[in-house]
């Protein structure tokens, strides 16, 4: 398994504070190793990076509130979250990973949902080996829609073009993260941004804007990647939120500190009303804060 880096433990004050209420909408908690074992099976490990050491990350960022997201790591076992849950909050929420709709019973997915779960997480990577069958994918969505809960889709390497056809019709919120993984230097003609637009269109679904450091072709101060984004804010400027992408997995060089992302983030939106659009008010919405 690859050694991957761990974050920057000395996160900054950024050149100014985010709007009261903002929400890191995707971050995830990893270890300690000898508390949460990694699921047998898993694509990779990462370095420790507990629920402590989010809050001081937010804390020294101004975020009063965030979003844990389940990783792969550990599939269909929660506990990490649920203690990070218990331990972090009522500012709080989590999203699941999809392989719990597989693997555990209706009775989990209530507890999940009481601790404060409000989304599931999927991912059509194979090589991360949570990738559900179509039937099980079925079951998902429609317990998804009992639950009330939002479908967060994970983009492959190459974006979302190889398995849009998958979700693309779905009438629940639809979460892509990561920008939907385009290539800065296609620009506007890049497929997955010009799929993306036409997903934002529908209505129901939203666009993460996350991970614009490794989307970047140019970067520090990855200033390739800022007409992408405001692209998606012009396009639905009600739909866009935004995360750290905290402890920034499978990183193979050193991630940034993370008042640089919420720096950039100023950068895609100098607007201080549709600012605080993406960092307060549209997640308050999608997440049910």
């Amino acid at each position: 398994m690859p050694t991957y880096l761990p974050f920057d433990p000395n996160p900054r004050r950024p050149s100014k504070l985010p709007p009261p209420k903002t929400v890191d909408s995707q971050f995830h908690v990893l270890g300690p190793l000898e508390k949460y074992p990694v699921r047998p099976g898993a694509a990779y490990q990462m370095p420790t990076a507990t629920w402590e050491a989010a809050l001081r990350m937010h804390k020294a960022l101004g975020i009063d509130r965030g979003v844990i997201v389940q990783t792969t790591t550990y599939g269909a076992d929660h506990t990490v979250v649920l203690d990070g849950l218990a331990a972090m909050g009522p500012n709080y929420r989590g999203c699941a990973n999809a392989l719990v709709f597989a693997e555990a019973d209706d009775a989990y997915l209530a507890k999940l949902h009481e601790a404060g779960v409000r989304g599931a997480r999927f991912s059509f990577r194979q090589e991360l080996g949570a990738v559900l069958s179509d039937k099980d994918f079925a079951r998902a969505i429609a317990r998804i829609r009992e639950l009330g809960w939002y479908v967060k889709i994970q983009p492959e390497k190459d974006g979302i073009i190889s398995s849009v056809e998958k979700y693309q019709s779905l009438d629940v919120p639809v979460l892509i993260d990561h920008m939907a993984r385009p290539d800065p230097t296609r620009g506007k003609n890049d497929p997955n941004l010009q799929k993306m637009l036409e997903l934002l269109s529908k209505g129901n679904f939203w666009v993460m804007l996350s991970l614009g450091e490794k989307t970047s072709k140019a970067g520090p101060p990855w200033e390739d990647v800022i007409p992408i984004a405001r692209t998606y804010i012009e396009a639905a400027p009600d739909r866009c939120v935004w995360a750290t992408d905290w402890p920034h997995p499978v990183s193979v060089v050193q991630p940034p500190n993370d008042a640089d992302l919420l720096e950039l983030m100023y950068k895609y939106a100098p607007d201080e009303t549709i600012l605080e659009k993406i960092l307060v008010h549209n997640p308050a919405r999608l997440f049910g804060f």
